[in-house]
């Protein structure tokens, strides 16, 4: 279908996925915000794994449609570029909030510790792709593993918020998680869980008309799908997590930012094992090349900087952001220039 669509046509349907997505990304945030005061979950833990799952979504329709299209670089490219940009959000957030560093006033035990998992989690592609190429019912057993600790880090998380070992230290800057209302287990709840489910629905949809146009784009002009992976669909798929980032922070829900990104994050390292599960010809860690490596490196030293910064939390830095945020988005800034020039 999409082969019979002229130029302009799969470049309006590029804006319009885009545009879809960034409408429900808008819509979602204050939903999400909503759900931590109305279950009793927090900003940090809601941020973390359902905001963070929701609008990741569009995402994971673009990698595991490419993988059964048999585009294992897009696929990948897609999900690691994802994290990349979307860590690098945070260093754009920081910007926007100008009362203190973002890392230092969002204090909270559970997006430090999710932070960690996230350095782990994406260790284990790079073990998978430099090791020996094996499969159980067609599927690496490191996407195994990554399902399975992703299960288990979510389950930690909530006992890390309830009984935490560590707790970080109050100043003036730190804007604690206050509910705005009450817990809700009614018709409000229920009603707010809909319409939460709804505009997950209207962004898996968007990204799976945008896998198909990256791919037909591909193909047409020859390009590499590394570089459209990492630069356009996980940029763009990566729009609600830019948009609900900056809008928790204006809205001062500070732990809902950092644990949206970090919790995508977290999330979209599953895209690698729906793309292994997807992808036909083999192990999917073992059909991509160096570009996509290139990228899961990039992901994973931003992490590592980030996971710094919420441990260290420098009151202040240049510009009245950490030096942290300096750091992400300067690290991004060199790969985009790195990975443009290869």
């Amino acid at each position: 279908m999409f082969a019979d669509l002229s130029l302009p046509v799969l470049l309006a349907i590029v804006v319009l996925a885009a545009l879809v997505i960034l409408f429900s990304g808008l819509r979602i945030t204050p939903l999400a915000d909503r759900l931590a005061d109305q279950t009793g979950l927090g900003e940090a833990i809601v941020g973390g794994v359902l905001l963070g799952a929701a609008t990741s979504i569009s995402g994971l329709v673009v990698t595991t449609t490419a993988a059964l299209d048999g585009y294992a670089s897009l696929s990948f490219s897609n999900a690691v570029g994802g994290i990349a940009a979307q860590t690098a959000f945070l260093g754009l957030a920081d910007i926007v909030y100008r009362k203190a560093n973002l890392e230092h006033a969002a204090a909270e035990i559970a997006n430090v510790f999710q932070a960690g998992v996230l350095v782990v989690l994406l260790s284990i592609p790079f073990l998978a792709a430099t090791g020996p190429e094996v499969a159980v019912i067609g599927i690496h057993p490191a996407s195994f593993i990554l399902a399975i600790s992703y299960v288990v880090a979510v389950a930690v998380s909530r006992r890390v918020r309830d009984t935490p070992m560590w707790n970080p230290v109050e100043t003036e800057q730190t804007q604690l998680d206050r509910p705005d209302e009450e817990q809700s287990t009614g018709r409000r709840l229920k009603l707010t869980l809909l319409v939460f489910a709804g505009l997950m629905l209207i962004m898996a949809v968007a990204g799976w008309g945008l896998s198909r146009t990256a791919s037909e784009l591909i193909e047409r002009f020859d390009l590499s799908q590394s570089l459209i992976g990492a630069l356009m669909t996980a940029v763009l798929t990566s729009l609600p997590e830019l948009v609900t980032t900056l809008a928790a922070v204006r809205r001062g829900a500070l732990q809902l930012a950092v644990g949206g990104i970090i919790g995508g994050n977290m999330f979209d390292t599953l895209f690698l094992v729906a793309a292994d599960a997807a992808y036909r010809d083999g192990s999917i860690y073992h059909a991509v090349g160096s570009g996509d490596l290139f990228w899961l490196g990039t992901g994973l030293t931003m992490t590592a900087v980030l996971l710094l910064g919420l441990v260290l939390r420098q009151k202040v830095g240049p510009g009245g952001i950490g030096w942290e945020s300096v750091t992400m988005l300067g690290l991004y800034v060199g790969a985009v220039g790195v990975q443009a020039a290869a």
